[in-house]
């Protein structure tokens, strides 16, 4: 069969490139190795957990603040089967929407491996090891990543877990410890903390989301002290024995060598971080070489060493977030069909889902600072917002970094309820390069958590907040 577009990979990124292909008139397959669509964001990643995120928040709610709001139940209590069911369907709900969106824009869908021939021909290789060849003018390499787990931690996906099996544990652990202070193993960690698991993470660096501001380290990691998580940073993992029913696992102070910390606990979540996910793609049939990190490179336009071949996602540079494939997505499609598309990836948002929730975008305190650009600062706590003591989310504070002379905005960082929407404010400020005076000027509605972006603004501009 002979395409004009193939797409390896179903993931955020690699549909949402085959959608726009396709209502660009190109003829678009997209081949996907599992039985579903979706990729990892879908099926065991950004949904199922945030799933999970949400029904274990229901519980916490229940459990610790219905009483203050005049809510009295009796005999609460986790059905964690049913937890999981409602996750599943949800993900299969997912799953039949972007077979939905395939018919609906005419996208052949080809289930198996798929790996390259040559630079325009893609074999698709079927789970019972049946075989075909597609023909194609252009290739999107989309096949995202996987968990990197080191041998030494035998990984048995029965005790010694990744987020893969955290999202489907039978019922609550007594005991969990995280190795890794970073987004997925303080979401998930947080999941079972809520349910009432002890928690205990194990960071090797000095603080936890270490690549966000250090203020909103601060804030996030003095709300999972309250839920009752325990931290040992600046510690490294040297051992870790699965049995039938533990784990232990051992940690020494980086420190202080001669202090050994030793762990006995249900599960032992490993959440260092993910690798591009290459393997058996034939890379080297087309003379593409992956870079030390096991990334493919690429240019300014995502194209490859070889013209013709794309890719996007956690398979090339910059942060492994769904939404970034996405945009890469729609990018190649269009740099396909002659456009000229643009993506400014300092002003992609991060976010950790805890919460309360924490989401950033542009520069961080730390970065200017290494930068040499000069900034001011406005700080302000959800503590003293109305919105927030009505729904008794008084954690976090919301951080706007403007330029010292222009006031142009370039960074935003919030810990609070809702973040995850409220950052989207700010990136849409950035992007037309909006100053501090601009967002302090606009009317917000009140009572509303976004009044705490607004007052951060003002505390930037000539330290003049109102409400505190």
């Amino acid at each position: 069969m002979q395409y004009n577009v193939i797409v390896i990979g179903s993931g955020p990124g690699g549909y949402v490139a085959a959608i726009r292909c396709a209502q660009l008139g190109m003829k678009t397959a997209i081949v996907e190795r599992y039985s579903v669509l979706g990729g990892t964001c879908l099926n065991v990643g950004c949904i199922p957990s945030k799933a999970l995120l949400d029904s274990s928040e229901h519980f916490h709610n229940a459990q610790e603040k219905f009483k203050t709001h005049g809510i009295e139940l009796k005999d609460l209590k986790v059905n964690m089967a049913q937890m999981i069911k409602r996750k599943n369907e949800v993900v299969l709900d997912n799953n039949k929407g972007v077979e939905f969106l395939m018919k609906k824009n005419k996208i052949d869908v080809f289930h198996g491996h798929g790996s390259f021939i040559n630079r325009n021909k893609v074999k698709v290789t079927a789970d019972d090891g049946s075989t075909q060849e597609l023909e194609t003018d252009k290739v999107i390499i989309a096949t995202g990543s996987k968990p990197i787990v080191p041998e030494a931690f035998n990984y048995d996906k029965k005790r010694v877990i990744t987020s893969t099996e955290a999202l489907n544990i039978e019922k609550v652990p007594g005991s969990m410890l995280v190795i890794g202070g970073g987004v997925i193993g303080l979401e998930l960690g947080s999941v079972y903390a809520r349910m009432g698991t002890e928690v205990t993470v194990v960071e090797y660096l000095d603080r936890i989301i270490p690549t966000m501001d250090s203020d909103c380290s601060r804030e996030l990691m003095k709300s999972l002290k309250g839920l009752g998580m325990q931290f040992y940073l600046k510690h490294a993992v040297t051992s870790v024995e699965p049995t039938k029913n533990k784990v232990r696992i051992k940690a020494q102070s980086r420190e202080d060598e001669s202090k050994v910390l030793d762990f006995n606990v249900d599960y032992c979540l490993v959440s260092i971080g993910r690798r591009p996910y290459t393997d058996n793609l034939g890379l080297e049939n087309v003379g593409i070489k992956t870079d030390d990190k096991g990334r493919i490179p690429v240019n300014d336009y995502l194209e490859t060493e070889v013209p013709g071949i794309y890719a996007i996602g956690d398979v090339i540079r910059g942060s492994m977030l769904a939404h970034k494939a996405e945009e890469e997505g729609t990018f190649v499609a269009e740099k396909i069909d002659g456009q000229h598309p643009h993506i400014h990836y300092n002003l992609i948002p991060g976010v950790v889902y805890t919460w309360p929730e924490v989401a950033a975008v542009g520069y961080t305190q730390e970065e200017l600072k290494e930068k040499g650009i000069p900034f001011k600062s406005g700080k302000f706590p959800f503590r003293a917002l109305g919105r927030a003591r009505a729904s008794m989310d008084l954690d976090g504070m919301v951080k706007v970094l403007a330029h010292k002379e222009t006031d142009e905005i370039l960074g935003v960082h919030i810990v609070g309820a809702r973040a995850a929407d409220m950052i989207a404010e700010a990136v849409a400020l950035m992007e037309f390069r909006a100053s501090a005076e601009d967002a302090a000027r606009m009317s917000h509605a009140h009572p509303t958590y976004t009044e705490a972006f607004r007052e951060a603004a003002l505390a930037a501009t000539a330290n003049r907040p109102i409400h505190m």
